[in-house]
């Protein structure tokens, strides 16, 4: 017995901040070069102000540590995620030295960007850290260098800076991984819609082939009898077929195209066209006993399909692996469920059991079950569908 409902498993894919790395296994973000270059320019600003304030004491010294400060902020920019604090450091001890224990002085606005940036793209411990020294830096200055509340400040500047850049790289955190779930989504939705593509072929070549073989097998005979007029019938019969079959395939290859060109498409069958296809067999010179219960047209437009194409398959498998054996069809709608059973005889043939799992495949996709295997009078096909539109969208498939 085989019975198949599980969909496919959805693929894994790569998140991307801004060098593609996976987010799990990544500490920080990268800066987007735009977003990089104005937090250098911020840093550079507040810098040369700073160098401004102090000018003309000590100029040698103090172009030293604008060239420090601003040549360790270009290494942050072009650095990847995780940043190496060495440089935040560095950079800081230049600003420091413009400072030099005055809080009035703004160039301090650049120990701010500082601490935003490392928290962005340094590893959250090393992001503390840093925060916690410049806390102590401020601190120091307070004690020893001038007695002046504006450290405060100071303080309280680069820990409002430190949990916005929380708050940013948390958000950044949320849309990449969003990104992947759509990504995700996106594959899920292409290899599902492939699946059923294949299923579509494999149902519409399968039946069409087995059928038209039985037509030429039936004119054969009939030349073989001299009955001119029902080989005829049966050549024309397996024409019609091929080019029926030949639409079919055409307008299912067209779901394929991703070029924007509209596919030509046909009505799909359902469960009003089931007599039909049971005298299609028929006329192929199959014996087919077929019951239905219920009212074809009541079905709802998915499970009508599904229970169109397990019957195609089944009966087709019939034809194919016990030709001449009669088959029973027996199709029950009640108020809740449409239950169908397919009996033939004979044992089944060697095959890819691709049509079985499809058979599975299409009753699980509206929430029912299918099995095949032995049972009967040979090979047995039982499928339980629900007519509850909500209970067919309990498995998403």
């Amino acid at each position: 017995m085989i019975s198949q409902q599980a969909g496919p498993a959805t693929p894994r894919r790569s998140i991307r901040y801004v060098t593609g790395q996976r987010a799990a296994a990544r500490p920080g973000v990268d800066l987007p070069r735009p977003a990089a270059w104005i937090a250098l320019g911020t840093l550079a600003l507040f810098v040369l102000i700073g160098l401004g304030q102090r000018l003309p004491h000590e100029p040698a010294v103090l172009v030293i540590a604008t060239v420090v400060a601003l040549g360790a902020g270009l290494v942050m920019m072009r650095s990847r995620a995780p940043l190496s604090l060495a440089w935040a450091v560095l950079a800081t001890a230049a600003v420091a030295v413009l400072g030099r224990g005055v809080s009035s002085n703004v160039g301090w606005f650049a120990i701010c960007v500082l601490v935003a940036w490392c928290v962005l793209s340094a590893h959250p411990w090393q992001a503390g850290a840093y925060w916690a020294a410049v806390l102590a830096l401020f601190g120091v200055e307070w004690i020893w260098a001038e007695h002046d509340p504006g450290w405060g400040a100071w303080m309280a500047g680069t820990s409002v800076s430190a949990l916005g850049a929380v708050l940013v790289r948390h958000e950044l955190r949320l849309v990449a991984q969003l990104q992947a779930a759509q990504a995700g989504l996106a594959e899920r939705a292409r290899v599902e819609e492939r699946g059923r593509i294949a299923r579509d072929l494999h149902d519409v070549i399968a039946h069409t082939l087995t059928v038209s073989q039985l037509h030429v097998t039936g004119a054969r005979l009939a030349v073989q009898y001299e009955d001119r007029t029902e080989a005829e019938r049966a050549l024309a019969e397996a024409e019609r077929l091929g080019q029926q079959c030949l639409a079919e395939v055409r307008a299912t290859v067209g779901l394929l195209r991703d070029d924007g060109t509209p596919a030509r498409t046909t009505p799909l069958p359902g469960a009003s066209a089931l007599p039909e296809l049971i005298d299609g067999f028929r006329e192929a010179v199959a014996t087919v006993h077929a019951t239905i219960d219920g009212d074809l047209a009541a079905l709802p437009a998915t499970t009508g399909l599904a229970i169109y194409r397990i019957v195609q398959e089944a009966l087709t498998n019939a034809a194919k692996h016990a030709p001449g054996a009669p088959a029973t069809l027996a199709l029950a709608i009640a108020d809740s469920s449409v239950t169908l059973r397919v009996d033939s005889a004979g044992a089944p043939g060697r095959g890819s059991g691709l049509g079985v799992t499809g058979m599975a495949e299409r009753a699980g996709a509206v929430g029912g079950q299918c099995t095949a295997g032995p049972g009967g009078q040979g090979w047995l096909v039982t499928a339980s569908l629900p007519l509850d539109a909500r209970a067919s969208r309990g498995t998403p498939r």
